[in-house]
Order: structure tokens, then sequence, then C-alpha cells
């Protein structure tokens, strides 16, 4: 705990938070998959973003009693974290072939199989988001719900893959450097979350860099390869009929990607969050904040309002994190219930058995 008045520092990779981890063996290799609730109830999966795992991608989940207490009332969660990304991960050999962003969504599937799941809720941030949404687009009945944070779903632009060959080579040379940290924060947080020669850095940036410290520079180089090499899934996205919940900051530098994912996706399905948000920090009050790639989970933090990006004639779904085998409703009135054993899915009286899944 750090010495201060006003805030309180926490070693968020050391904590218990009840959760189990389970290391589990798929046909591209083990990955590790952290539990916490009810095995009984619905699962919800989530997919953290590079370099991140679950503790550091989803710290809002842990710190914000009311939003954790909400999941685990409705859900089990499975923290999937990308090979490598978990506490004490051992340093993968860069003589290995990396796995693809189409292996990554397999493993998923592996997962899923493993814990005798069926369709379940799905919770991604940029890499992880696109992960999810792969996986949802080749397996579409395993998938009921994707909520997505600065989502990509496009090929990487000649900026972005430039931008991260460079950050290839800096890792493989110099390993997790500052440069490497600079860019990474770059990548999570707007410039006024990080801070400047004036301005001292948030808590959260401060607590993402000793993270980062604790990664191993080879496995989140082979995350960043995949992510890297994605191939464009636009034309797959008029295919999911799940519904997806999008949420982008004015300053994520993924916001034009949410844009145009939120454009190819089946408005009666979908729903884009974007703009300011209001904060209420745990240790400093409320503030007020632009939703970064990761701000709709930042640590210590809970959305107060959200701005709606879309008019008043085009709702968003009434809500997308429900009760337990409860029905959700969206604005065309059509009814979506799951249950954790089953593939099933009832839509306006109609019933669609998806036992097999379609790749």
């Amino acid at each position: 705990m750090a010495d201060s008045s006003d805030s309180v520092a926490i070693d968020m990779e050391t904590i218990s938070l009840g959760g189990k981890e389970y290391l589990v063996k798929t046909s591209k290799g083990s990955v590790s998959v952290a539990v916490f609730g009810d095995p009984d109830k619905p699962g919800l999966v989530t997919y953290p973003d590079l370099a991140l795992n679950h503790l550091s991608c989803f710290q809002g989940l842990f710190f914000c009693p009311e939003a954790f207490s909400l999941l685990l009332h409705n859900f089990c969660i499975y923290h999937i974290s990308p090979p490598g990304h978990e506490l004490g991960a051992d340093a993968v050999s860069l003589d290995e072939p990396a796995l693809s962003a189409d292996d990554l969504s397999d493993q998923i599937a592996e997962v899923l199989n493993f814990f005798g799941l069926g369709a379940v809720m799905c919770m991604g941030v940029t890499a992880g988001a696109y992960i999810l949404t792969l996986f949802a687009i080749k397996y579409r009945h395993r998938v009921i719900g994707l909520i997505l944070i600065s989502p990509l779903c496009k090929a990487p632009s000649w900026t972005e893959w430039l931008y991260n060959k460079v950050m290839l080579n800096v890792l493989y040379y110099y390993g997790m450097c500052g440069v490497v940290k600079e860019l990474l924060l770059k990548r999570y947080f707007s410039k006024e979350v990080r801070g400047s020669a004036q301005v001292q850095e948030s808590d959260i940036v401060q607590a993402c860099i000793r993270l980062l410290d604790e990664r191993q520079s080879s496995n989140v180089l082979k995350f960043l390869e995949a992510i890297n090499g994605r191939p464009d899934i636009t034309e797959g996205l008029r295919k999911l009929q799940c519904r997806s919940l999008l949420f982008v900051g004015d300053n994520s530098p993924f916001h034009s990607e949410a844009l145009h994912m939120t454009s190819k996706l089946d408005r009666r399905y979908s729903a884009l969050v974007e703009g300011s948000i209001m904060w209420i920090d745990r240790y400093r009050g409320a503030a007020s904040r632009h939703v970064d790639s990761h701000g709709v989970l930042s640590h210590g933090v809970r959305i107060v309002q959200a701005v709606n990006s879309q008019s008043e004639s085009e709702k968003p779904l009434e809500s997308v994190l429900h009760r337990s085998r409860a029905s959700v409703t969206g604005k065309h009135g059509v009814e979506v219930k799951t249950n954790k054993n089953t593939n099933l899915v009832e839509e306006d009286g109609r019933e669609e058995e998806g036992g097999n899944v379609n790749q």
C-alpha cells in the first residue's frame, strides 16, 4: 500500500479473489483460464488486450463491488488469457511458430468443451475483442452476446502494421523496455490519463507499468504477431445475429475501427456507446474522462453516465447483462433465452437448434 493520503496502490497480481485457475490443454497448446462464480450459471468468457491478462485488463470488474457482484449474480466468469500472458508464465521460445488469430479463436471452442459449456456471453478488449468476434463468426451457435471495447475487425492498416512491426523488433532485441511500454500505454490510455511533464500520470497507468514489467517479452511478441497478421472479418459480421454491444471513446486510437464495425453489424442486434463518460474514482472522487481502449473497465472506477451515439429512434438494447435464464428484449421485441448447458436459442417463439458447430 502506498504512503499517500488520497490514493491506494494495490498489487493486483497477488490478490486472491476467490477464483480458480485452470491450465487447459488444447490442440493449439495450453491456455490459462481463471474461473469465478457458480459453474451452474451461464458462462461469460473474457479475453484481454495485448500484453494484459484478466486481472490487469478487467480490473474494474474486481475493484468495483457493484459491477463484480452484478456479474457473479448472473454469470460464471471464464477469464481466458492469451498464451503465456498468465501470472508466472514461462517464456515461449522465439523459435516456436506463433499461433494465428484463427488458432486462438479455435482454442476458445476447446476451452468451452473442457468446461462443458454451450452458448456463452463474450467480452473482449481490442485484440481480445477481435479474437472473440472471430470466434463468434466461426462458432455462431456458441455465442449469445458480445460486449466489445474498442474492437477490431479489419486487417491492419499500413500505419498500424508498421507501428506493430516496430514494436515487434524492439521486443525481439530489447524485451519489455521503456519504448515498448510507452507504445502500449498509448494503445491503452488517452493522453490525459497518461499524464505529461506538468501532470502526473494516474494511478492506473503506474499500476499498468508495473504489470507490464512482469510480462515475458517473447510471449507478448507471439500474440502481437498473431494480431498483426489478422485477416479482415468484416464480411463475417453480417452473419452474426447475437446481441452485440460496442464501447469506444472519442480519443481511442481504434475509434474509426469501431464505427466501421458498427456499420457492418445488423442494427437489430447491435448498439454502440461512444463519447464522454463520467467516472467515480474510489480514491479521488468524481472526474470527467474519455473512454480509452480500456476505459470502460479501468481500475477503481465505475460508469455513472454514458453518452450514446445513436439517436432516440435507435435506442440500444435494454440489457446485455441479464439475470440467469431471463430473457433479453431488444428494441424490436425479439427475446433470446439462454441456458448454460444448451445451445437452444428462441426467437419470437421459433426454435433454432445449434448443437452442431458451424464454422
